[in-house]
């Protein structure tokens, strides 16, 4: 297994905090996993993300050790790793129009003309299954859905073809039914790609459906990690059981069952 990331120790703390956001953690992730993050609000997947990403605020205080053995230095952002936030309104320009948005992290980062990097803009709109990708390519971000501005910074984050796509609560604004189709698109993405997945989510039944392998986080702290049949068979902590026996489907027989008349 090559190991695209090794964390040894590595500790986080803000500058007005106490306690630290991401305690004393150990983990590989290893190069073309899909690799899920779960935990509660204030367990430290989002700090981890923004870690691995190089944007900790300014004055945060880091401890241990965030190693790059598959790229030999720290990842550049937009190059080697892509970022897809919660609420893709947030990311994106309103001023700018998706196809200038998706064009210009290819043509930075891959040298490509405006031309060329219009092209695979275009081509990218396809691959996200953006209905009609050259009406889109002229769009601005308040034209879309929730749902297709989420699909068009999935594209702008695969722009420049990184190694490493961070997904961080990509589906949880979206319904449902979106949320799958987020998930079975990013799946394929990575699938077709060969790229590093890692998916912050705080649903395990989500993440289990598509992941490779689950690490749970709780109070900052990395409770366990394994391969997804692992740790959903055979949960080695309390927390993570929990988590588990705590989904619900629609298959769950209702709490108040109706009166026969």
């Amino acid at each position: 297994m090559s190991i695209f990331c090794s964390l040894r120790q590595l500790s986080v703390t803000y500058s007005r905090g106490r306690n630290a956001a991401l305690d004393r953690v150990d983990l590989d992730i290893a190069a073309g996993e899909r690799l899920a993050i779960i935990g509660e609000s204030g367990s430290g997947k989002s700090t981890l993300a923004r870690a691995l990403a190089g944007l900790l605020p300014e004055g945060a205080k880091v401890q241990g050790e965030l190693l790059w053995p598959a790229l030999g230095h720290p990842p550049r952002p937009g190059r080697d790793f892509g970022l897809v936030f919660q609420d893709p309104g947030s990311s994106l320009n309103p001023v700018l129009t998706i196809g200038e948005q998706i064009a210009e992290g290819a043509r930075r980062h891959l040298g490509l003309s405006w031309k060329q990097a219009y092209i695979r803009a275009e081509e990218l709109l396809g691959r996200v299954r953006i209905p009609q990708p050259d009406k889109a390519m002229r769009a601005f971000p308040h034209q879309l859905s929730g749902g297709q501005r989420q699909r068009v910074a999935i594209a702008a984050a695969i722009a420049a073809k990184p190694a490493l796509l961070i997904a961080d609560e990509a589906t949880s604004a979206l319904d449902v039914v979106v949320q799958a189709e987020i998930v079975g698109l990013l799946d394929g993405l990575v699938r077709e790609d060969g790229l590093t997945l890692f998916f912050i989510t705080h649903d395990i039944a989500l993440a289990s459906g598509f992941v490779d392998r689950i690490a749970v986080f709780r109070n900052a702290r990395l409770v366990e990690a394994g391969p997804v049949r692992s740790v959903l068979s055979a949960p080695k902590s309390d927390y993570t059981a929990a988590l588990i026996a705590s989904h619900r489907d629609l298959a769950t027989p209702p709490l108040i069952e109706e009166v026969a008349s």
